[in-house]
């Protein structure tokens, strides 16, 4: 049986658990056959074991004909169980058993399987606190762990976050037929000073909603969301020594053309309100609205 270690992925949500796990059977001798996932806090526990181990016709009432397992159709493959700290203890029990020697039976059959397949487990809880609290299997933890990997968030990793945006930006390209070549280096800065809660997956739909809405070729500070731009920026009333200019400059225009956009939809586009926001009087903060195309 080759490349048959279990590997369990730990990280908050978002931190592109999944992604790993693809990246694994793909760069792995089992490439060529199944990859298959499966949320465990999704399935209801009852469902559970018929979607890992399938059953015979007639096994319980709807089993109105014979249903073959994940575990049977990714034989060769891998079977991926996200939020596995999600599992109830007495399926716990089924899969430890499952994972001694690979086999098993369906749902009210007696013949035994026996398959090679890959176990790669994903969860964002603390398994060894699950352990504690009693509601995670001790000797489980420890079969799903032989290559143990650990992914930071986000922001623990920001050298991170602009490649991650420019392979998301070449991805919907591709899918929206568009040309967006690069990141503004204002929108740069925004982003990597960014915490980003919900990790790569919040990054990801980031730059698709901006790529959609967008009509540059490059992806500016216009096309971030407000929360980004806000949670990123020194708080407001903080001295004017608490902003730093970034080694590679700033497109003043850029600025200013954003502090109009965010001042208005504070506002919601009380013009005289949005000028009051700004400290500008309502003639200037009407000319910069023309300037920057927010008033025709």
């Amino acid at each position: 049986r080759s490349e048959a270690s279990t590997v369990l992925v730990q990280g908050e949500s978002g931190t592109g658990k999944e992604l790993v796990a693809k990246w694994i059977h793909y760069s792995s001798n089992r490439a060529e056959k199944p990859f298959i996932a499966i949320n465990c806090a999704a399935v209801p526990a009852t469902l559970l074991e018929s979607e890992l181990f399938g059953h015979e016709k007639g096994a319980f009432t709807d089993a109105k004909v014979t249903k073959k397992g994940l575990f049977e159709l990714a034989d060769g493959g891998t079977v991926f169980l996200d939020e596995i700290g999600d599992m109830e203890m007495g399926m716990q029990a089924k899969l430890l058993r499952f994972l001694e020697d690979r086999s098993f039976r369906r749902i009210g059959g007696g013949r035994v399987f026996t398959v090679d397949v890959r176990i790669i487990s994903a969860t964002n809880k603390d398994l060894k606190k699950s352990i504690e609290e009693k509601i995670f299997r001790n000797d489980l933890y420890y079969r799903l762990q032989v290559i143990p990997i650990f992914l930071p968030s986000l922001r623990e990793r920001k050298e991170d976050i602009i490649p991650l945006a420019t392979h998301f930006i070449n991805l919907y390209n591709k899918d929206f037929n568009k040309k967006v070549q690069g990141i503004a280096g204002m929108a740069e800065r925004m982003m990597v000073d960014y915490s980003w809660p919900g990790n790569v997956r919040e990054l990801k739909n980031v730059i698709e909603r901006a790529i959609i809405l967008g009509n540059d070729e490059t992806l500016l500070l216009e096309h971030l969301p407000l929360e980004i731009i806000a949670k990123a920026s020194p708080q407001a009333g903080a001295p004017m020594s608490a902003f730093r200019l970034p080694p590679e400059g700033i497109d003043i225009e850029e600025v200013e053309k954003e502090l109009i956009r965010q001042a208005l939809e504070i506002t919601e586009w009380n013009q005289s309100k949005a000028a009051k926001k700004l400290s500008l009087g309502i003639d200037a903060f009407r000319y910069r609205m023309k300037k920057f195309g927010y008033l025709k």
